[in-house]
């Protein structure tokens, strides 16, 4: 998840409470269906895409769909918070786990790319499509955003603090990695060495981007 364009990236967000949204899009005909529709929003737009198209991609009659979605708009909510709210569920305890935060910044790096690797079409369509969201939707899923972005920050400021990062700002530190390993997501292909590219980014980030080992101890800002 990157930061959303024109946000502040020291910005203190508190921790997204759920809300009323879709059922989770894990498997199912749901997932099915939801995969569909990214694939379309992909190659077509969001706009363009009806809901007889989708449906028809899964082998179901149009009005059938809104059994299990009951917009085109929602399809699209599930795919963002898929992107947003899994990410965040399962790649953010690794945070809280026991090592150094160079450690534990580098084992949710290699979740984050390998769950980005594994979705990636719906990682782009999160991205292009967020305006075509609700303000309720997009508030939520910028939220996420926001609160992701913000436990990166805090792990690299404790880095700083231990001497392990020489970075001036926390937070833009965290905004310029989410940006850098969100961006695989354009020119990834199924005939890529993941292993290499995720060793690769984790010693862009660590090596790069927050002088692992060349920091020495100092107060940590935004």
């Amino acid at each position: 998840m990157s930061a959303p364009r024109g946000e502040r990236p020291d910005g203190a967000e508190p921790e997204p409470s759920p809300s009323g949204r879709p059922r989770p899009i894990a498997g199912g005909r749901r997932a099915e269906i939801a995969a569909a529709a990214a694939r379309f929003f992909a190659e077509q737009g969001y706009h363009t895409v009806g809901m007889r198209e989708i449906a028809e991609a899964v082998g179901m009659r149009g009005a059938s769909l809104y059994n299990h979605f009951s917009s085109k708009e929602e399809v699209l909510y599930a795919i963002a918070l898929g992107m947003t709210k899994v990410p965040a569920e399962e790649h953010l305890p690794l945070l809280d786990a026991e090592g150094t935060p160079a450690t534990r910044l580098a084992a949710l790096l290699r979740a984050h790319i390998r769950h980005l690797a594994g979705h990636r079409v719906e990682h782009l369509v999160g991205l292009r499509e967020l305006p075509a969201l609700t303000p309720e939707h997009r508030a939520e899923i910028t939220d996420q955003r926001r609160y992701y972005q913000r436990r990166v920050r805090d792990v690299i400021a404790a880095g700083v603090r231990s001497g392990e990062f020489a970075v001036d700002s926390p937070g833009r530190a965290a905004v310029a990695i989410l940006d850098m390993v969100n961006g695989i997501s354009w020119w990834l292909r199924s005939d890529h060495d993941m292993d290499e590219i995720v060793e690769s980014y984790v010693g862009f980030v660590l090596d790069g981007i927050l002088q692992h080992g060349r920091a020495r101890p100092g107060p940590a800002s935004g």
